[in-house]
């Protein structure tokens, strides 16, 4: 059960980040080319996720514990370290650059254009070296 809900919420995900455009690199970087062609309907975008978010959570704490799980699996670190400010900015630098963050990525692989197909693999060779640099760091300390 957990996995036919857990394909149908990313479904639902990826629809409805192709609804909203997010999947479309030019909208992308009209949005974030605040001193040319800015386009801030994805502001409402994320404004909505935000707000929708939001009421989610108030909604799903007052439960005793989530519907497929024993308990809620909330992250215990709060500290803002080195990789957490290397990982955002190098986020920002790929989402600015390419128009694309992960999941809409994923969602505009059956375009197959050269700028997904540019980018999908150079996200995943980074994600892998990611590891492959924090593993090193943690085998020598």
């Amino acid at each position: 059960m957990r996995l036919v809900l857990g394909f149908a919420s990313g479904l639902l995900f990826g629809l409805g980040l192709i609804l909203a455009g997010m999947s479309n690199p030019a909208k992308v970087l009209n949005f974030l080319d605040i001193a040319g062609t800015f386009d801030p309907s994805l502001a409402f975008v994320m404004g909505g996720a935000a707000l929708t978010t939001f009421i989610g959570y108030r909604l799903v704490w007052r439960r005793g514990r989530p519907l497929l799980m024993s308990d809620f699996q909330i992250p215990t670190r709060k500290d803002i370290d080195r990789d957490l400010l290397t990982g955002a900015a190098l986020f920002g630098i790929g989402w600015g650059i390419g128009g694309f963050c992960p999941g809409p990525a994923w969602t505009a692989l059956p375009l197959a254009t050269p700028g997904i197909l540019a980018f999908l693999p150079s996200m995943l060779a980074g994600m892998a070296l990611a590891l492959f640099v924090k593993g090193r760091r943690l085998r020598m300390a």
